[in-house]
């Protein structure tokens, strides 16, 4: 960041030529000192509710009448039992801890502090009393002595809802909470409304909790699937498609052949010995294989029709992965860019949730309808919140943003050098040196916009979820289409985005006139970029349809011959999203170098011609291809 002047006026002319890899200068400096003071802003948030008591309120927790466990408090005025010394009871233990408040995202029970969660279940007052005479914790209301749990009135009201469930303490934040994971079933079925019979659900979540080995082994056999397949991609990118191609269609022929064959199986198999809960659980599977079966066939007619209109585009995708299979072998630290993105994104949002628990427990406080205490933000404090949101999608946007840039600076850099010895030793950490030095103001403005658009479509889609059942059929059509609009919008401002950053890595130019130089190039050549783009695409997706029905084969295999009658339809649709994501953050760097080729290609096609003085810096396999798609 030591230099301050700006590209832009260079590049005014849209018939000026791109000079690659030159004239390296800052771009949108306003942007990147906006983007400090917002960062700067986001650090206040967390020390005004670390400053205000709120962190000791979230770790040590705090009772019904404000009162923070595990010290010596101070009386609260007009508030009843604050100011209490707890410096011995150091956990919160709620009265009736399953009363869950789904609306507010609470319990709904009194809190207090006390010596010892009940590790075993307390059926009757006696058992209660019992366990505060001998541990010294009382589990009933502080106005109420141990020696009155069985005599006073009160008892009912004062003491917990029996029988006492056995609880633990959470580590590092020191709640009682039920280790009886029936607790959390009746929360799941609030949450899940469309399930009628709570049986199902039960029958889902005990099919989870047995095949949870299973689970485990699968999510690591679509991780080394996914690695095996970028090696693939390294080394034998000319034969990638039609590997591709053949397995995808192996595997769907397969995957739904082994559908309808256990399908077949289990609905001849005899029933007359086993017991009505079996039974059911049978049936279940049955149902969930014959709705696997009929999909399977579908996507698999659909895969078809369009393997079949593509056919003839195939040469074009041959070269396209011959030339990105290159970058890979003299880029190889690009294989761990998704590693490096994932960790920052987990380290922020981490972050950004103990923030927000921060919040929820800072402010002044306040006595509500039953008397007891809640900690409210007033005044203009109160907006922090908002800000906080905010900051979620714009710092998330902004480090999936330097991953972009980071990609392609060092595609452009590979692309651009015509004698690949002369490559810096390591492109990628150039490519983030010249990112922090030049272009973390592009990278700042580039994720605003896109905040913004994603702002009003969450607002929308809260809008749409609260009216939902109530607003008129107008106004719902109306709703859907203004959030159907903002996400195309976005997605289209997300494909420009990133064309926007390869410009910036190749003239150096701030985030205007990159999107403008970036639109005019991809319009120009519209029909050859979208050609390769989209079977480009399309042929990775194959790759992550491999990966999931692979590992989705793997399991069906796994869980039916698993000795437990258990519902094994949540397993396999967890390990699938799982194979999924896995794949998807793999190859999407792939695709991101597909999508940074694809300008460099439309760029070096525009302004040379191969004449000396002019020649082409792409491969000579894709020159090839380009001259075939003109």
């Amino acid at each position: 960041m030591g230099c301050c002047s700006s590209a832009s006026s260079a590049a005014q002319s849209s018939k000026r030529e791109w000079k690659p890899l030159e004239d390296r200068s800052c771009t949108d400096i306003p942007w990147l000192l906006l983007f400090i003071l917002f960062c700067i802003g986001m650090g206040f948030i967390c020390g005004f509710s670390i400053a205000t008591g709120a962190a000791a309120r979230l770790v040590s927790g705090y009772d019904s009448y404000g009162n923070i466990c595990g010290q010596k408090n101070t009386k609260l005025e007009a508030i009843p039992n604050s100011g209490m010394d707890h410096t011995q009871r150091k956990y919160v233990f709620f009265l009736d801890p399953c009363n869950l408040d789904l609306i507010n995202r609470k319990i709904k029970s009194v809190a207090l502090c006390v010596a010892a969660c009940p590790r075993q279940e307390l059926k009757t007052l006696s058992d209660v009393q019992k366990f505060a005479e001998i541990n010294g914790s009382a589990l009933c209301s502080y106005n109420l002595k141990p020696s009155e749990y069985t005599t006073s009135p009160k008892s009912s009201v004062l003491c917990p809802k029996l029988p006492v469930p056995a609880s633990a303490p959470i580590p590092f934040f020191h709640r009682c909470a039920p280790v009886n994971i029936s607790c959390y079933a009746k929360f799941a079925e609030a949450l899940i409304t469309f399930v009628s019979d709570n049986s199902v659900l039960h029958r889902l979540i005990s099919g989870v909790m047995t095949s949870k080995e299973i689970i485990l082994g699968l999510c690591l056999l679509s991780l080394v699937l996914s690695m095996i397949l970028m090696v693939i991609i390294r080394y034998i990118s000319r034969v990638l498609v039609w590997i591709l191609t053949i397995l995808v269609i192996l595997g769907s022929l397969g995957g739904t052949g082994v559908l309808w064959w256990l399908y077949a199986k289990q609905r001849r198999s005899p029933k007359e010995t086993v017991t009505p809960e079996q039974l059911q659980i049978a049936e279940d599977n049955l149902r969930a294989l014959l709705i696997y079966a009929i999909s399977a066939t579908v996507f698999t007619v659909i895969l078809f029709l369009i393997m079949l209109v593509m056919r003839k585009r195939v040469a074009l995708t041959i070269a396209l992965f011959h030339v990105a299979g290159k970058v890979f072998i003299h880029l190889p630290l690009l294989v761990f860019q998704p590693f490096w993105t994932f960790f920052a994104l987990v380290l922020f949002w981490v972050y950004w949730i103990m923030t927000l628990l921060f919040l929820g427990t800072t402010g002044s406080p306040v006595q509500n309808e039953q008397g007891f205490v809640e900690f409210k933000i007033s005044g203009p404090l109160q907006y922090m919140w908002w800000y906080h949101v905010v900051g979620l999608i714009w710092i998330s946007e902004f480090i999936l943003a330097c991953q972009q840039m980071t990609v392609a600076g060092a595609v452009v850099t590979y692309y651009f050098t015509r004698d690949k010895r002369n490559l810096p030793f390591t492109p990628i950490l150039a490519s983030v040196n010249r990112l922090i030095r030049y272009h973390l103001g592009t990278v700042a403005k580039g994720s605003f916009i896109i905040t913004l658009v994603k702002i009003p479509r969450m607002i929308l889609m809260y809008i749409h979820s609260q009216l939902k059942g109530k607003e008129n059929a107008c106004a719902r059509c109306v709703l859907k289409s203004c959030i159907c609009c903002l996400w195309c919008l976005e997605k289209c401002l997300n494909y420009l985005n990133q064309n926007a950053y390869t410009a910036t890595a190749i003239n150096s130019t701030n985030f205007c006139t990159s999107a403008k130089d970036a639109f005019v190039i991809l319009v120009e050549n519209a029909l050859r970029v979208a050609t390769i783009n989209t079977v480009g695409d399309f042929m990775l997706f194959l790759g992550k349809v491999l990966i999931v029905c692979s590992t989705g084969l793997a399991g069906i295999m796994l869980l039916n011959y698993q000795q437990d009658y258990t519902v094994w339809v949540l397993p396999l649709i967890i390990v699938c999203l799982f194979a999924f994501l896995v794949a998807h953050c793999f190859l999407s760097i792939y695709e991101m170098v597909v999508d940074v080729l694809f300008l460099c290609f439309a760029i070096d096609t525009k302004y040379n011609d191969g004449s000396p003085g002019r020649e082409f810096y792409m491969d000579k396999v894709l020159m090839a291809s380009g001259a075939s798609s003109a």
